[in-house]
């Protein structure tokens, strides 16, 4: 798997993730910790977190991750620039 495999696997698992906290709060249930979705944003996650959070309207009124999330995508897509670009050497 390339990494963009890789993406797309992570970044599906954090848009599950998300899922699953919003059916969780609706129901009073136990709740995936914050930490834990943004661990996943962290590792790759960050396109598919972005479009939970959207498409499920979750975490929306969260500073953390209103702008938290979209700056981990930004840094993670400089880094792929910066190394699509040759990187240090």
């Amino acid at each position: 798997m390339g990494a963009a495999g890789y993406v797309l696997c992570v970044s599906l698992a954090a848009f599950l993730l998300m899922g699953a906290d919003k059916r969780r709060a609706r129901r009073g249930d136990w709740r995936v910790p914050e930490r834990t979705l943004f661990l996943a944003a962290l590792l790759g996650g960050a396109p598919g977190a972005l479009l939970g959070m959207w498409a499920f309207r979750h975490k929306t009124r969260h500073w953390q991750f209103r702008f938290g999330l979209p700056a981990i995508l930004l840094l993670q897509a400089a880094l792929l620039l910066w190394c699509l670009a040759g990187g240090a050497g």
